[in-house]
């Protein structure tokens, strides 16, 4: 890792560290407060993502992001809730704040916070083409198999019609998540085109982005199977985030083993390994 990538990270790390302490006081938090906590902790989300894919890869692709995912995250979220188009019927609550056209203005956001951290993951793990926008995707939608079922119970939004449904999780359509594959997978193939060569290729200042994946896969895993009552979803999300999560923990648990067997380096080059 160069000097360079050092400073970049180190705003990555402390939004990071701030994000952890507003999602372990989730649980600690009910009704309003707990609405309000989970806009803060979207915000929070998507500024980390973005000031890093600008810290690190420069204006275009922190652009490019926005304008993908957050724009085409509203946009999907605005055909849903207007056609039940792709995910099936739903409605939100109002509970987390000012809308537009139907959809609460942070939900384009929350798109954005997940999707940076899942592409790069698959940056990491795979060669460029349709298997790292496959990887990709399917990281982004598993994690909606833990925020689905969350949300709906705490009322954020609800279905018109939930079957069918996932084994222990009753209240969310499996349209849902098809719906989630879908998009995902359309998001990941414009994402690196549009925000150009840079967001195709790892760096070692990516490391706060890998730390966020596998802390919102492990910490989600321990809320919805100790803290929330949601034992099956814990196992759902567990499960199918784990294809992105665990070659991807083991693959920087490697690194860091190799790292603290030759010592500290500024110029640690993640392109090798």
């Amino acid at each position: 890792m160069t000097a360079a990538e050092v400073r970049a990270a180190r705003p990555s790390w402390l939004l990071l560290g701030v994000l952890v302490l507003a999602q372990i006081g989730y649980p600690l938090t009910g009704g309003t407060d707990r609405a309000r906590l989970t806009v803060v902790t979207v915000c929070l989300g998507f500024l980390l993502s973005v000031s890093h894919a600008l810290l690190t890869r420069g204006l275009r692709a922190a652009a490019g992001l926005v304008l993908v995912t957050t724009g085409g995250g509203l946009a999907v979220e605005a055909l849903g809730v207007a056609t039940g188009v792709p995910f099936g019927g739903y409605a939100y609550s109002g509970q987390l704040g000012p809308m537009l056209v139907g959809v609460p203005l942070v939900i384009p956001l929350a798109w954005t916070w997940m999707a940076w951290p899942a592409w790069l993951a698959a940056v990491r793990l795979t060669r460029p083409g349709a298997g790292r926008i496959a990887l990709a995707a399917l990281g982004l939608a598993g994690w909606d198999l833990f925020l689905d079922p969350q949300m709906v119970a705490e009322g954020y939004w609800s279905w018109r019609d939930p079957d069918p449904a996932l084994p222990g999780v009753p209240d969310v359509p499996v349209s849902n998540y098809l719906g989630w594959l879908l998009f995902a997978v359309l998001l990941m193939a414009l994402l690196g085109p549009v925000a150009g060569r840079a967001a195709g290729l790892a760096a070692a200042g990516d490391a706060p982005m890998y730390a966020l994946y596998l802390w919102t896969y492990a910490g989600s895993v321990l809320a919805h199977a100790v803290f929330l009552g949601l034992p099956a979803s814990a196992g759902w999300g567990g499960l199918v985030m784990a294809v992105v999560a665990g070659p991807l923990a083991w693959k920087e648990g490697a690194l860091l083993q190799k790292t603290t067997r030759r010592g500290p380096s500024l110029h640690t080059d993640r392109s090798a390994e």
